[in-house]
Formats: structure tokens, sequence, C-alpha cells
């Protein structure tokens, strides 16, 4: 299996996973990869800043282009001090603020592949991000 980041026409980022870069390319014709935002079929395959591996110093950038380091560490950064973490009751908190049993917040967590079936089945939108570990988390 191979993960690729993709982008609808309507700009909207997520991530896929397939057997070859043939059957996302196949897929795609077909419109059978749909946008988890706005579903849209129109996608292409964009560059995965966290994938990137550059063996020698970067060359200066113009002015107008997108620092991939940088914007992925500010991601991170957003997502530490901007979302409550709630661990492995992701799914669980994700079903309550549903359903107005708790209020509304920005949460993190992990979930397992059935709660994720099972959000997806209640039609509660969430996205994947893969975050890095932190100092802090090293030293626990």
């Amino acid at each position: 299996m191979i993960v690729f980041d993709i982008e609808c026409a309507n700009g909207h980022r997520f991530e896929g996973w397939f057997n070859s870069s043939a059957s996302f390319e196949e897929q795609a014709r077909k419109r059978l990869v749909i946008c988890p935002v706005c579903e849209e079929t129109r996608v292409r395959r964009v560059l995965s800043a966290v994938a990137t591996k550059m063996a020698r110093p970067e060359p200066e950038r113009p002015p107008d282009s997108i620092d991939y380091r940088k914007l992925a560490k500010e991601i991170v950064d957003y997502v530490n001090k901007n979302f409550e973490d709630v661990g492995s009751n992701f799914a669980k908190e994700a079903l309550r603020m549903h359903y107005g049993v708790s209020e509304k917040k920005n949460i993190k967590g992990s979930a397992t592949s059935e709660e994720e079936k099972m959000l997806r089945d209640e039609q509660i939108e969430f996205f994947k991000l893969p975050l890095p570990r932190t100092e802090n988390d090293k030293n626990n």
C-alpha cells in the first residue's frame, strides 16, 4: 500500500491509500476517489511535505513559493495549541458532541478503524492528520 496526498478541484487536501500509483490513476480517471469535504471527484496527487527527503541543502526559494516544512510545523503547532487531546476516547467524545451531550470543541486523539467506520456511518466529519512526536511525548 502507498499513501498519496490528494487535492480536489476545490482545493481541499486529503490522503488516500492505494495499491500503486497506477491504481490511484485508474480510480481517479473513473472518478472513484471522492473528496471527504465536498464530495468532488476531480482530484489530483500533490506533493507530500512529510514524505519529502532532502539530500542536500535546499536552494533559495522565490518569495511566493511554499515552505512545506514550515507549513507542516505551523499546522502541528496550531493543532497542539487549539485542540484538546482526548486520546483513545476520540470516537466517544465525537459522538457526545455530535448528539449534543457535550459542548462542541476541537479535539484530537486516536480511533480504531472500527470506530472510524462508525463515525462515518453516523456522518460525523473528522480527518486524520499524522502528527510527529514532540519532546514531551518522548519524555513520557
